[in-house]
């Protein structure tokens, strides 16, 4: 058991699987190739599975090794997971779950640290998010509300209800045409109606989406501190061993110096 741990803990081991997961990601895209399948489809199944074949192994060597304690590192549970999603029949009305057998590709997240260090940033800025998302909606709402009372009569389309107003609300907040494809047409049947709608992407496309931002580096950078926090302390407790093991050295060398001291002075 102490063999197999060791050997899942390995750097070696964990290259390999990243090396897997890459080849798997590449033989999932070429599937999605229609001369590469009339050539090569049986032979990029047979690797699908035999990669699949490995990771479910390797996933259940987990289970056995760590037991219980398998289910304590989010990690492992979400390489069950993506492991888990490629095992369902994917026949008949099930059809459709083969294209989840992609999520595979998103296990190198639990293999490169520097990913697992941004996921676990942006889960950190979830709390923060949620406020800012409350304050978006608020500011979404109120303002589809009035673009509703303001241009419902002139341009039905694109702001006669609510849902209405606060998608085209939405287009001009991603400023994707949002000035020919929706402001100028409204300013040539009322020419003030950039009061409106200035005001509205400095709320929300200047302001709300860098608050989006700045929770999400603000929270990276509490991991990335985190972490280098435990890097340090882990440093220091390997320090402060060492140190106790060269002072038990110094010790024995002084007892054996003095033993031999002891020993010189006996005369003959």
């Amino acid at each position: 058991m102490d063999r197999l741990k060791a050997l899942l803990l390995s750097r070696r081991f964990e290259t390999a699987i990243t090396i897997l997961i890459v080849i798997n990601a590449i033989t999932l895209g070429l599937e999605t190739v229609p001369e590469v399948m009339s050539r090569f489809g049986p032979m990029l199944v047979v690797l699908d599975r035999v990669i699949l074949t490995i990771f479910v192994v390797e996933v259940a060597a987990r289970l056995v090794v760590w037991r219980l304690d398998f289910f304590r590192d989010p990690w492992r549970v979400f390489d069950l997971l993506v492991v888990g999603v490629a095992l369902i029949p994917a026949t008949g009305s099930l059809s459709v779950l083969r294209a989840l057998r992609v999520l595979r590709v998103l296990r190198m997240i639990s293999m490169v640290p520097s990913l697992k260090r941004v996921v676990g940033g942006l889960v950190g800025a979830l709390p923060g998010m949620g406020s800012i998302m409350l304050l978006l909606t608020l500011v979404f709402y109120v303002f589809s509300v009035m673009a509703t009372k303001l241009y419902a009569e002139t341009f039905p389309d694109w702001f006669g209800s609510i849902p209405a107003s606060a998608y085209s609300l939405f287009q001009i907040m991603t400023l994707e045409s949002w000035s020919m494809g929706i402001v100028r047409p409204v300013m040539e049947v009322h020419p003030m109606a950039w009061a409106f709608f200035l005001p509205f992407i400095l709320c929300t496309t200047f302001t709300v989406l860098n608050l989006f931002i700045g929770i999400i580096v603000s929270a990276m950078q509490a991991e990335h501190d985190a972490e280098a926090s435990a890097d340090r302390e882990a440093l220091a407790t390997e320090q402060g061993q060492m140190l106790k093991e060269l002072r038990a050295i110094r010790k024995e060398l002084g007892e054996l110096r003095a033993e031999q001291a002891s020993k010189a002075r006996v005369p003959e």
